[in-house]
């Protein structure tokens, strides 16, 4: 290991990389606090996945030294190109929309860096694949402790059904929400007469997610609810 690094280029190579990370994970937790679907892992997996690959440009002759020599030209990117736009369509696949949360994001970003080692290691650029791939276990694992306990603004997808003859005013919806610690955003309403219901539909926001369960309790308690729903947003 210590070879690796009396290398200049190995230490640059460390620092880009290490940089990309950083520099997705920090715009991702911007991403996070606000709840949504591509947040802090996401976004450092990207960002690490398109800084690797342009390795394999900036530093071609390392891994290729023939290339240096005049002996060969060849243009490495377009396979690539075709290599990544055939797994953009895999991880598109894992992506779920499930009701109103979309799932899947962080896997698909983690199959887009494998790709990426993969391409290094099939062109024998061996070193920045294995600093990758550690860069991507620690992006997995630490960085979800790391999400799991940084402040995040929790958002959700909030509906609630009052027989019509029953409906509660929406001044005191709202001061019902407030009281839970809720903000509201983007408020609906609907009237079915065949069904005879009155519906509120928004989505709402707070800083704690243990004020949910809150709200759950309250409107249950409430015997001229019909129906309820909190659908948390996020991946």
């Amino acid at each position: 290991m210590e070879a690796f690094f009396s290398d200049p280029i190995h230490v640059e190579i460390v620092l880009r990389l290490v940089a990309a990370l950083l520099i997705g994970g920090l715009i991702g937790l911007e991403r996070s606090y606000h709840a949504r679907p591509a947040g802090f892992r996401t976004h450092a997996l990207v960002c690490l996945s398109t800084s690797l690959l342009m390795l394999v440009t900036v530093y071609e002759t390392r891994w290729f030294p023939e290339v240096i020599q005049g002996r060969i030209a060849l243009d490495p990117t377009r396979m690539a190109q075709g290599i990544m736009t055939g797994i953009g369509f895999l991880g598109a696949g894992t992506i779920m929309k499930e009701g109103l949360t979309v799932r899947g994001l962080t896997t698909a970003a983690s199959i887009w860096i494998t790709a990426a080692i993969g391409i290094l290691v099939g062109i024998g650029f061996y070193f920045p694949a294995a600093v990758a791939t550690l860069l991507t276990l620690g992006a997995l694992s630490l960085f979800r402790w790391i999400e799991q306990r940084i402040p995040a603004q929790f958002y959700a997808h909030f509906l609630v059904r009052f027989a019509r003859a029953e409906v509660m005013p929406e001044g005191e919806m709202r001061g019902l929400l407030a009281a839970q610690g809720f903000t509201i955003a983007n408020l609906s309403y609907r009237l079915d007469v065949e069904e005879d219901f009155f519906e509120y539909r928004m989505v709402i926001r707070t800083n704690k997610a243990g004020n949910a369960g809150r709200l759950s309790s309250a409107l249950s308690a409430l015997e001229s609810v019909r129906e309820f729903r909190v659908s948390p947003t996020g991946d």
